[in-house]
Formats: structure tokens, C-alpha cells, sequence
């Protein structure tokens, strides 16, 4: 998504930036994992389809393959969630750092304010969403509680697709927990820790 190609935010444990083509084959060797794939109900891909999933992302197309076949995607928001500690060290590759990833999924073409979404993040204010929608494996009961812990409600179960759907509505109150949740989180843009190695870099050498 091109909103957030250039968006990094930084917390205190973790570091979220946009998915690029460096993260790739990580994510790829993560997706081979046929638990993964039926907690978030995925279909495998090839490594040139990954590629082709992450440009589409990126370019905010609706088309190339779906990774969830159960829903339309129209537009997804994707974060690479990185280990803060190796990250600021220098001593680690980004795809080393990487421990996960959040995402966004605007899917209804009838209400712009809902998204479905992996995890909770900050900037959703650039987004004008105001609700979130998660859906989760029944199996999955570990992210049931942690959604639940960030004041998801339960508002259905489906046997067929074997999975819960949970709600966060932002109100004025939500919004101003969700605020104060994130007030530690810095937004840079994501570009500028390589620029500001390479000045260091023309420093040293002059």
C-alpha cells in the first residue's frame, strides 16, 4: 500500500516497516509451515508468487493471487514487524530482525471505515477506519485472547469456515485509549536510517 511504503514505527520491543522485496524470502520460508497456513487459513504459494503478492501489496492491486481465499481483498495495509533489540544494534540484516507481520485488510467496497485486521497498530487515524474486524481460527485460541486482551467483542462464530469474528468499534473512549497505548511509538520515515548511514559513511571517509 503506497500509504505506508515509506512509514516506520518504532516501539519499544518491535520496529514495524513496510514489506519490501528484501523481506520476501523470510516470509516465504515462514508460510511453508503447514500450521501457519491452517491458523491463518492460507494457501501456499511459490516463492514467485510471494514476490508477486508482495508487489501487488505494495502497488495496491486487487489482483495476483490471494493468500486468504475466503474473503475479497481489495486493499491490505502490510507492517514487517521487527525485533527492536537485534534491529538497532546494526550488527543484523532486516531479515533477521524479522519476527512476524500486521495487516490490514480493507475488503468492503461499501464502507471504507472497516478493516479486517491482523493485529492492532498505530496510524490508523490516516486510514479513517473505525472499525476492526478480526477473524480467527476457533483452533487459534492464544490470538482469541490476545484480541480479546486488546477489547476485540465476539460477535460471531462460523462452523462452516470454523472460525470466530471479533469487533473493535473506536469510539471517543477507544480512541483515547488506543492514543495513550501508542504515545511511546515514533513515526519515521522509513528511508531515513539508510540515508543517515551513508552520510555516516562520507563522514568517515572525508
Amino acid at each position: 500500500m503506497r500509504l505506508n511504503d515509506e512509514v516506520e514505527l518504532r516501539g519499544r520491543v518491535v520496529v514495524l516497516v513496510p514489506y519490501k522485496v528484501t523481506h520476501v524470502p523470510r516470509y516465504h520460508q515462514w508460510m511453508q509451515s503447514e500450521e501457519l497456513q491452517k491458523l491463518t487459513a492460507s494457501e501456499p504459494l511459490t516463492l514467485e508468487q510471494e514476490y508477486q503478492m508482495q508487489r501487488s501489496w505494495r502497488e495496491d492491486a486487487d489482483t495476483g493471487p490471494l493468500r486468504n481465499t475466503a474473503f475479497c481483498i481489495l486493499t491490505e495495509c502490510t507492517f514487517i514487524v521487527l525485533d527492536k533489540l537485534r534491529w538497532v544494534s546494526g550488527s543484523y540484516t532486516e531479515e533477521d530482525c524479522m519476527v512476524g507481520d500486521v495487516n490490514l485488510f480493507l475488503t468492503d467496497p461499501e464502507d471504507s471505515t472497516m478493516a479486517e485486521i491482523e493485529i492492532m497498530i498505530a496510524g490508523m487515524t490516516k486510514l479513517g477506519i473505525k472499525t476492526f474486524q478480526a477473524k480467527i481460527n476457533l483452533e487459534n485460541t492464544i490470538s482469541i485472547a490476545m484480541f480479546q486482551n486488546f477489547h476485540f467483542k465476539e460477535v460471531s462464530v462460523s462452523d462452516v469456515f470454523q472460525e470466530a469474528t471479533l469487533w473493535l468499534t473506536i469510539d471517543s473512549c477507544k480512541r483515547k485509549w488506543l492514543i495513550k497505548q501508542m504515545k511511546h511509538v515514533e513515526e519515521k520515515r522509513y528511508s531515513q536510517r539508510l540515508e543517515e548511514a551513508i552520510g555516516n559513511i562520507h563522514q568517515s571517509t572525508d
